[in-house]
């Protein structure tokens, strides 16, 4: 894969997408995104600015349609807010 940006979208899109647990599978999914991004000294995602019911618009739209546009848009918000927000080493 090509960025650790990619692969970080993938992660978050496929874990949640493959349900390997019985429970947690969005938050195990954000888990991986966020330790990929921090295993290449980027700044983690936090979702805090992240309205509920587009992230769960997002990820139906994933679901349904395979489409990742919409939490690719959400993501790439995101990096940009931690990354003005989070210090990364």
């Amino acid at each position: 894969m090509q960025t650790p940006y990619a692969k970080a979208l993938v992660a978050l899109l496929g874990v949640g997408y493959i349900q390997p647990f019985e429970d947690g599978n969005k938050r195990t999914s954000r888990l991986v995104t966020d330790a990929l991004l921090l295993s290449h000294s980027l700044a983690p995602l936090s979702y805090r600015s992240v309205d509920e019911n587009e992230y769960r618009e997002a990820v139906l739209v994933f679901y349904e349609l395979n489409s990742i546009e919409p939490m690719k848009k959400i993501f790439i918000d995101q990096y940009d807010f931690a990354a003005r927000n989070y210090a990364a080493k």
